[in-house]
């Protein structure tokens, strides 16, 4: 990041001719506080009700197909309308390449239309019409006079909605870029122009600029289900040549671009919940997911091929064809990815989707009348669901219990007396422009068994430094038979950090636990059958595990979070776990179930098994019995197992629900 600071004194000596690079000007104004950002303290109304809808925040056209895909494609499915943000232009260096033709003249315009129409054509086809269907395309107005193209196509009571906002692109010799403009409080850029677009002047923006447009669109589609990147990628080591080899940023594993904007988006909704409440109205009704980028490249591939081919085909009518006769003189579509490169590039980020807090939801508790609690993050903030009666199924109206803003993961913990913990991700600071960006656990203690809750408390962070400590992922915890909390959460390095609740309340330091090799996040906490703690962790070359802080033996290798069950025998569990790129289910300790699927699994004694079919439905196994959930709103994210017959998930209307199969 320094090198490209000292390269900024030198651009901005020349500003004149920045202009033409998409530059409008430079000024320094204040150095900034803390992000705008809604009051953590319990108690706001909370909206309910509204259509579901998905609105999604990319950096390049692709991002979704390459990244959050399958799961865009199934909430479409599902009738979704999915609203696609895209914030730059995806313009590169203009030269849209043809394997084995010679190269063409750069030609920024022309590359970003073809990459647009290359979209357009992509989601025609997922929308189940001719890839070359005309879309409504029109000027809309955004935030402070700007524009963006908006392009429209709807089909069989399905609607997909392509906003470009059209900022310049990082590359590598270019600094005023979307990244600086996140980092530096001396930046504006210029929007560019996208030949045919129905935009045809060029607007302006600084950070605050943004935010406030993309707050904006977000109070406009008021959307039940928010997709965006990854804002902490992890740290990675090596050389500046292997990273620019890779696409990456320097020293973490991700493109520049796709960190910024995933930046931008949350500071977005930050200010979105904080507009929205500042009047004492109700807190925005949403659910939130991020997904890894070229985080992709670096581990255990998780789709199985009936999937990822599935996946791959939607980037081909992307990719597109030089030969295609689309209508847009430009180009019809990404050419560097068409056909099947997607699946024969060896960086391989389309055969894995990963999330970047995998965390079941909501968490669940019995309430001492019967009825079942659920505890979720609605409006980047905690709340809480009452069912109306015991096994009923409906739920009461949300709860909020503050604690915001949070990562859209939550964990919980039982005490001996009954009483709920409940374990987040803060953003206690999201800044940009040189101000602070920092992350924090956080917990909510319960009062009484099924009452209300105490204050949050802050339980600080394993790493030292922001940086370091933007890198933790999603805290897991288990209460052991004495009575004491064991909480865990993967560290900057890639292993586990653990802190401990004694029975009187009291919490210790935190502390590393050996290290085993570096992990994937989603990690799988249990009381195995003697009575320890167990702690499973899916790795880069095996499933790594600790018992009583201490490292075990490893298991064979996994290419998302496992599943375990207490079990007979010296490991005292069983683990349920898919090989990289497999669909079929295996376990430790005997044959498994027929379960074949992908994504994360759950298990209760039995064995029970929750987990998604190759379509992405919710599937249960129980007594030998595979049932599938084919009624009610779609599933967002991993659901979770209540008493080994209940299986309770957030759908994209921004409500949980309850299948008892």
């Amino acid at each position: 990041m320094d090198s490209r600071r000292v390269a900024r004194r030198s651009l901005l000596a020349g500003a004149a001719g920045l202009a033409a690079a998409g530059v409008a000007g430079c000024s320094v104004p204040e150095r900034p506080g803390s992000a705008v950002s809604a009051d953590p303290a319990p108690g706001r109304p909370v909206a309910t009700g509204g259509r579901a809808l998905l609105m999604q925040f990319a950096a390049h056209p692709d991002d979704d197909l390459y990244f959050m895909n399958p799961d865009t494609q199934r909430l479409l499915d599902a009738g979704v309308p999915v609203v696609s943000v895209y914030v730059t232009a995806g313009e590169h260096t203009g030269k849209n390449r043809v394997k084995g033709m010679p190269e063409t003249p750069p030609d920024r315009a022309a590359y970003s239309s073809a990459r647009h129409q290359g979209l357009r054509q992509a989601y025609a086809d997922a929308l189940g019409v001719d890839k070359f269907t005309a879309w409504e395309r029109r000027a809309a107005p955004l935030a402070g006079g700007r524009s963006a193209e908006v392009d429209t196509l709807t089909h069989a009571g399905r609607r997909v909605e392509l906003v470009f906002l059209n900022l310049p692109m990082h590359t590598l010799r270019r600094y005023m870029a979307v990244p600086a403009l996140w980092e530096d409080r001396a930046v504006e850029l210029r929007t560019h122009l996208t030949a045919g677009s129905p935009v045809t002047r060029s607007d302006g923006y600084d950070h605050q600029r943004l935010v406030e447009v993309l707050a904006g669109l977000l109070a406009s589609y008021r959307p039940t289900v928010v997709h965006t990147l990854d804002p902490d990628p992890d740290i990675q080591t090596g050389d500046a040549a292997t990273a620019s080899r890779n696409s990456e940023q320097p020293g973490y594993s991700d493109h520049g671009d796709h960190t910024a904007v995933a930046s931008f988006t949350w500071a977005a909704l930050l200010r979105w919940v904080a507009d929205a409440t500042a009047d004492g109205g109700p807190v925005p009704a949403f659910t939130v997911n991020a997904f890894r980028g070229y985080y992709n490249r670096h581990w255990p591939k998780n789709l199985p091929p009936g999937v990822l081919a599935e996946k791959a085909a939607h980037l081909v009518p992307y990719g597109g064809d030089p030969s295609w006769d689309c209508g847009n003189p430009s180009g019809c579509g990404d050419y560097g990815v068409g056909g099947d490169r997607p699946l024969t590039n060896w960086k391989g980020w389309v055969r894995a989707t990963h999330y970047r807090w995998p965390a079941p939801g909501p968490a669940v508790a019995e309430e001492p009348d019967g009825r079942l609690a659920a505890y979720g993050v609605l409006g980047l903030r905690a709340v809480r669901w009452r069912e109306t009666d015991r096994a009923t199924g409906r739920w009461g109206e949300p709860e909020d219990l503050g604690g915001g803003p949070l990562a859209p993961a939550l964990a919980s913990a039982a005490l001996p007396d009954g009483r709920l913990l409940l374990f987040g991700v803060r953003f206690s600071a999201l800044s940009g422009r040189g101000g602070a960006n920092r992350r924090e656990l956080v917990v909510l203690e319960q009062r009484s068994p099924g009452g209300p809750f105490r204050a949050w408390r802050g339980l600080g962070n394993p790493e030292r430094g922001d940086d370091r400590g933007r890198r933790i992922g999603a805290p897991v915890a288990v209460t052991a038979p004495d009575g004491r909390v064991h909480l865990f959460v993967r560290d900057a390095d890639k292993g586990v950090s653990t802190r401990v609740r004694t029975p009187d309340g009291t919490w210790g330091p935190w502390r590393r636990l050996p290290a085993q090799g570096e992990l994937q996040d989603g990690l799988t906490a249990l009381i195995d059958a003697t009575g320890r703690v167990s702690l499973l962790a899916a790795g880069r070359t095996a499933v790594r595990r600790w018992v009583d802080g201490s490292p075990a033996a490893p298991l064979p290798l996994a290419g998302d979070p496992v599943a375990a069950l207490p079990a007979p025998g010296p490991d005292g569990v069983r683990v349920f776990y898919r090989a990289p790129a497999e669909g079929r289910l295996r376990a430790t300790g005997g044959q498994a179930p027929a379960f074949e699927g992908y994504g994360p699994l759950a298990a209760a004694p039995g064995p029970t098994l929750l987990g998604r079919d190759l379509r992405g439905r919710v599937q249960l196994h129980r007594a030998g019995r595979l049932s599938v959930r084919t009624r009610g709103a779609v599933a967002v994210g991993a659901p979770v197992l209540h008493g080994g017959g209940a299986v309770i998930g957030m759908g994209a209307d921004a409500r949980p629900w309850v299948w008892r199969p």
